[in-house]
């Protein structure tokens, strides 16, 4: 089961479990026939044809751009387990705030990408770090304010090293 929104439309797909062209589509039946093509796939639904490609997904947000015969469509999903834990008024489980950005493993700061005061949003790269012979980029996982930075350029870090604290 998944809930599918675009825009101020909500839709609930239950696609077959023996079949992946069939399925409900908000309680009625549905039958498609979808085939992969080079730059996105080829659908038919009820004798109409719809060329569809998808132009973003964000997978980790449940966040995607689609083109449906040349129209826009911005969509967010939810699956079974989403659905379930809104239920159980646990939706919010996973929003726990991020304080500080640890070293994911040991290895040589190349650079420090942001300064203390600085507001930044998920996605943006925070500090340079070489490991294993190579350059790991680490972003932020949400957005903030650089509160302090304690990673300095050049120095050696370990495994779990505080590098920088979020407020």
């Amino acid at each position: 089961m998944y809930q599918i929104k675009s825009g101020d439309n909500t839709f609930s797909i239950k696609p077959s479990s023996s079949n992946s062209g069939k399925g409900l589509l908000d309680e009625k039946e549905y039958e498609l026939d979808l085939v992969k093509e080079e730059n996105g796939f080829h659908l038919i639904k009820d004798h109409k044809s719809y060329e569809v490609s998808v132009v973003k997904a964000d997978f980790e947000d449940k966040n995607f751009e689609i083109v449906i015969n040349g129209h826009s469509y911005q969509l967010e999903a939810q699956d079974q387990f989403d659905l379930l834990l809104k239920e159980l008024g646990m939706e919010n489980l996973n929003a726990s705030a991020i304080n500080n950005l640890k070293a994911p493993m040991p290895g040589l700061v190349l650079s420090i990408e942001v300064e203390e005061g600085q507001e930044i949003k998920k996605g943006d790269p925070l500090v340079v770090l070489e490991a294993m012979k190579m350059e790991n980029v680490l972003k932020a996982a949400q957005d903030a304010t650089v509160k302090s930075i304690s990673a300095k350029k050049g120095a050696a870090v370990e495994k779990n090293q505080m590098l920088i604290e979020f407020s």
